[in-house]
């Protein structure tokens, strides 16, 4: 894959989701590509203060304002929302791209298993039909929630349990970062239309493990607690407890276990272990007990 160049022409890139854990630095990335213009959607534009970002209204619930929004990109990093109607709410959003745009979109890693025509699958194939040139991230969970109040951060503070219903399976946890840097690339270079990528960390590592890395930085040891689904969807309903009871389901499945080399390969270096993430993050974060998932802005972009 070609490494890291300054665009040969002005480029404008829509980034959704722009304060999310992959929009945020996905936004700094461009921003410091001479040649590019970073539009950062976001519900409330007031919130956008990161450099060299021009804050862009873009709201889910105001298909109103998505021409305002698009009008003149040339790429879209596409951050899908956690919800029934994301299908449909993508191809409408990709009538009014411009024809010449790139498209990637943040999916999950392994979107097709169990299901082959799951919800995920069918926000993919939105993307894939709407005539544009695209590119599908699929990732695996993210590091960032054991930093995130939101998750595990709180909980984990000062030692303590990591409740999880993984069934004995493994995780191949990655970071944010490294996704962004993926996104930078799918962009603005060539070579990664049509393209589906699956996205890893370096290693696959159990609960007890991750537990055990996580007690380095939690001021206390920190031991994993294998509890039901059932109780890991406490305090959920409705569409958001479908879909988490189904993510659960993949991680005992072993969905999320497979490692994969594409971080590297696109970026020119190693995807970061959780160790190294551990040891950056250090003793002034401390990895909130609500369910996770790795999908859209609320639990992981």
């Amino acid at each position: 894959m070609p490494g890291p160049s300054a665009a040969t022409h002005p480029t404008r890139v829509l980034v959704t989701g722009v304060r999310g854990k992959t929009g945020s630095p996905l936004a700094e990335l461009l921003a410091a590509r001479a040649g590019v213009e970073v539009l950062g959607g976001s519900g409330d534009p007031a919130t956008v203060t990161a450099a060299g970002v021009r804050p862009t209204a873009f709201s889910w619930d105001d298909p109103a304002g998505w021409r305002g929004a698009v009008q003149g990109v040339d790429a879209v990093y596409l951050v899908r929302p956690d919800r029934p109607d994301t299908p449909e709410l993508v191809g409408a959003l990709l009538d009014q791209v411009p024809p010449r745009a790139h498209v990637v979109l943040l999916s999950e890693q392994a979107a097709d298993d169990p299901d082959p025509d799951g919800w995920a699958v069918r926000v993919e194939r939105a993307v894939e039909v709407s005539g544009h040139s695209w590119t599908v991230l699929r990732p695996s969970w993210f590091m960032q929630v054991f930093t995130d109040p939101r998750f595990y951060r709180d909980l984990l503070a000062g030692g303590g349990e990591l409740p999880f219903p993984d069934g004995g399976a493994a995780i191949a946890w990655i970071d944010a970062r490294d996704i962004a840097a993926v996104a930078e690339r799918a962009l603005l270079e060539p070579g990664h239309s049509g393209r589906v990528h699956e996205l890893t960390g370096p290693e696959a590592l159990t609960l007890p493990r991750t537990a055990e890395l996580l007690s380095g930085v939690a001021g206390g040891p920190v031991v994993h607690r294998e509890v039901t689904v059932e109780e890991a969807l406490t305090g959920t309903e409705g569409f958001d407890r479908d879909l988490l009871a189904l993510t659960y389901d993949r991680v005992r499945r072993g969905s999320f276990t497979p490692v994969a080399g594409t971080v590297e390969q696109v970026t020119g270096r190693p995807a970061r272990t959780l160790a190294a993430f551990l040891a950056e993050v250090g003793s002034t974060e401390r990895p909130a007990a609500v369910p996770i998932r790795n999908t859209a802005e609320t639990p992981v972009t």
